[in-house]
């Protein structure tokens, strides 16, 4: 039965509940999240990307500030922060330039800068300008072997129109001893012609970096120094096109995926395994809802203490019914899914994120919508 080593003997699982927290009502567009430790306090602390600040928000007060500002002459576009040398402090590269229509002027399109932390990170943050491609769009830092590298997927390959010519450049940066100096940097992959997101998924040894975009999705590991097309297979989905896409793990921790399609799309969908092998042959692709427009946010993560993961969904513009907001998918003893709005009609989201803000156990949502102006937490108070 589809569903069923997803589904099948659920743990009992908390009654959903949030409680909504606005943080900011002036977000220009709010285009990316990251979550991370800034300050070194043991707490996680909000990152966002405006339109032309990169600015982080402190655990607890909740106070905003500026890392840097009017970085590019364009917008602003995406952000990475992880703990990458194990200080207890995130690291924080930036994506900038946003002009998705120059796809072969590298000076007109696209940025990628590491941000050097000042010794009070309330401060401004120092850019170091990297090599990048036309069409920046998203990036994540991915652990290597035994250090961790920066991935960075634009939107089009250089030259490309209407997804047609040559192929994305899907690049690894490197992390110097000194990050002021020239950071070396590889391809990836070049094949697919429209990327939209990636999602890091930590594995047995290592992590796992997923690419959805026009063509599909694309499965790679760091192995013997480089990255390669992962060994469950290089390609996890042909023949269906990607806006979002993240791994989540159901019963006994198998992995799934989910996906928003197509880009900016309207389906929110699933594909999960007939058997134990997470490969493109087994996989059973499921539409949950065709009632998104312009899905710009998801996420797979157990908030409900299941011991498998539900699914959260953001959208940005009102669907058919009127609708717009955020969405919580519960797999069920049926093998169906629940649908319980976290945000109806007061999120038009452009990006979220999920973690554990206050400690308690339970994730929580965070989400940020530039037709709403707004950043708010969405704290977890399911019992």
């Amino acid at each position: 039965m589809l569903f069923q080593w997803l589904l099948a003997d659920p743990a009992p699982a908390l009654t959903p509940r949030f409680e909504t927290q606005l943080l900011d009502d002036q977000v220009a567009i709010g285009y990316g999240l990251a979550i991370g430790d800034v300050d070194g306090d043991g707490k996680p602390d909000i990152l966002l990307v405006d339109k032309k600040e990169f600015v982080w928000y402190r655990n607890g007060d909740w106070k905003r500030f500026v890392m840097v500002e009017n970085l590019t002459e364009s917008d602003n576009v995406c952000i990475a922060a992880a703990d990458i040398n194990g200080d207890g402090k995130v690291e924080v590269a930036v994506g900038a330039q946003w002009n998705p229509g120059e796809t072969s002027d590298p000076a007109k399109s696209g940025s990628v800068h590491y941000l050097i932390r000042p010794a009070d990170p309330t401060q401004k943050w120092t850019p170091v300008q990297l090599h990048h491609e036309p069409t920046v769009h998203r990036m994540r830092w991915a652990k290597a072997g035994d250090s961790y590298q920066l991935i960075m997927a634009p939107l089009h390959g250089r030259g490309n129109k209407g997804g047609e010519g040559v192929g994305v450049n899907i690049i690894a940066y490197e992390v110097p001893a000194d990050p002021t100096q020239a950071w070396p940097h590889h391809i990836i992959d070049n094949t697919m012609h429209i990327t939209h997101n990636l999602d890091v998924f930590p594995e047995e040894n290592g992590d796992a970096v997923y690419i959805g975009g026009k063509e599909g999705v694309k499965a790679f590991q760091f192995k013997n120094g480089r990255w390669v097309a992962h060994s469950d297979g290089e390609w996890l989905v042909q023949g269906h096109s990607f806006g979002e896409l993240r791994i989540g793990r159901g019963q006994g921790g198998r992995k799934f995926l989910t996906a928003i399609e197509p880009l900016h799309g309207n389906l929110l969908t699933t594909y999960i395994p007939n058997t134990q092998l997470f490969r493109r042959e087994n996989l059973q692709r499921t539409v949950l809802t065709d009632q998104l427009n312009q899905g710009h946010g998801l996420a797979a993560v157990d908030l409900l203490k299941m011991g498998q993961d539900q699914l959260v969904v953001g959208w940005r513009e009102k669907n058919p019914a009127g609708e717009i907001g955020v969405q919580l998918y519960i797999p069920n003893a049926a093998n169906e899914w629940d649908v319980v709005w976290v945000d109806e009609g007061g999120m038009a989201c452009e990006d979220l994120q999920v973690a554990d803000l206050d400690g308690d156990g339970r994730p929580d949502i965070i989400a940020a919508g530039r037709a709403t102006n707004n950043l708010k937490i969405y704290w977890n108070r399911s019992q």
